[in-house]
């Protein structure tokens, strides 16, 4: 993308791509209001990984942990800022991020950043049901004291209850995602006072990471980056915020940016509090032990101290984690396939009622969520690293190009946070290949 002052070509989308804009256009009542959507965007970043994040993050030592806790609401912030601008400035309302990049840069262009952001996104929602399904089963033999159930129907029930509650529609999904998430904040707040009386700062600060300081500074970024990553909500989010302000650009750009503070507030004072509580909680030694185990913080902590309120507890945050973010991951999966089918086969789909084809999504995604629930595979790292990058791409590199690309754009392409994040994400990018080669 380099060519400058390229302009919106509405004939580069397809039939069903413009009807699917007509309709996004007619939705005269939005489907969220701005606390709703900040508890979704929240529920989305937080998922099932938080229960190992305080030993993933905690293991590169203090020093490290404690600039990332400084950098990371800069970071959050602006990269999602900058890449709901994707939508939320766009000229020609009713557009999603894809059908953006495609009615500006073209067909094919379009396509591959289609391929892109259904391979960041739709591998996880498979990864989510593995997870959901193993820890559902986990909960009801060892908490409830339970029969074993069989696999595939404990993938079926997991998966069946997911996806039918987000099939009743947005406002239904993001009643759901908010009876979630609240419950979810409530518990993280909880244990991480709880485990204050455990705090043993001097035994952290101790602690010696197997890496060097800038080594460990490098490596922590992509941990936080995708465990604070909410972007396969922010298109649909941005879109219907459109809705309330449907002929006042700025006014948009504003909502957006309010909600976006919100959630990045909820992700550093709940989820950062809860890092560093667990950690001070571990101190060095619990640190190596846990990292051994390869357990969840809280069950660790749980089995070291012989305490039943943190063995309930973890199953208890990890189902609302990953309920909650099943459901943001689901909106992404469901734009990313159906701008994939318009494209692959636009014939099909211009042919097809638009509602049998969102049916059609939801039956796709739940079926192979429940095989992935069943078979368990154990490739679920390589597939998470590998769609980590494709979302870095997307988040913190994909906007400075658009904006550099796009006449309307233009105004973005030089302000300081663009290139922040574009250059943080070269970064980012860089790390993680690294780290997916190396092994």
């Amino acid at each position: 993308m380099t060519t400058a002052g390229k302009e919106f070509n509405l004939e580069h989308l397809t039939v069903a791509d413009k009807r699917q804009v007509e309709e996004n256009r007619s939705g005269a009542v939005p489907d969220g209001g701005t606390l709703s959507w900040a508890i979704t965007l929240f529920g989305t970043a937080v998922g099932a990984g938080i229960l190992f994040l305080p030993i993933d993050a905690g293991s590169f030592g203090f020093v490290p942990l404690l600039l990332i806790t400084l950098f990371i609401g800069p970071m959050v912030f602006f990269s999602h800022r900058t890449y709901a601008r994707i939508v939320a400035a766009s000229p020609v309302k009713g557009l999603d991020v894809l059908q953006v990049v495609t009615a500006l840069a073209g067909r094919n262009r379009g396509l591959m950043t289609g391929l892109m952001y259904w391979l960041s996104i739709y591998p996880i929602v498979l990864i989510y049901g593995v997870s959901i399904t193993n820890t559902m089963d986990s909960f009801v033999v060892n908490q409830l004291h339970g029969p074993e159930v069989p696999r595939w129907l404990m993938a079926l029930l997991c998966v069946g209850v997911l996806t039918g509650a987000y099939a009743l529609g947005k406002k239904a999904t993001l009643a759901f995602a908010n009876l979630l998430v609240y419950p979810l904040i409530i518990a993280l707040a909880a244990v991480s006072f709880y485990l204050i009386p455990q705090w043993d700062l001097a035994s952290f600060r101790s602690y010696e990471s197997d890496v060097s300081f800038w080594k460990a500074m490098l490596l922590i970024l992509p941990v936080f980056v995708f465990s604070f990553n909410h972007m396969p909500a922010m298109s649909q989010f941005a879109l219907d915020v459109q809705k309330k302000y449907p002929n006042d650009l700025e006014s948009t750009k504003k909502a957006v940016a309010k909600t976006e503070l919100i959630t990045t507030a909820l992700l550093v004072v709940f989820t950062m509090f809860f890092v560093w509580s667990c950690t001070l909680a571990l101190g060095a030694d619990g640190m190596d032990a846990a990292r051994e185990q390869n357990i969840p913080v809280l069950s660790y902590l749980a089995n070291e101290t012989d305490t039943p309120f943190l063995a309930v507890l973890s199953p208890i945050v990890a189902l609302c984690a990953i309920a909650s973010s099943y459901f943001g991951h689901v909106m992404g999966a469901e734009e990313g396939t159906t701008y994939l089918v318009r494209a692959v086969a636009p014939g099909a789909a211009e042919r097809l009622d638009p509602k049998k084809l969102r049916w059609g999504i939801y039956v796709f995604i739940f079926v192979t969520t429940v095989i992935a629930g069943i078979v368990n595979p154990s490739i679920l790292d390589l597939i998470s690293v590998v769609g980590g990058v494709f979302i870095t791409f997307l988040v913190y590199i994909v906007p400075m190009l658009l904006f550099r690309y796009a006449k309307d754009y233009k105004r973005y392409a030089n302000k300081p946070e663009t290139w922040f994040v574009f250059v943080l994400g070269v970064i980012i990018m860089g790390v993680a290949i690294w780290q997916m080669v190396a092994g």
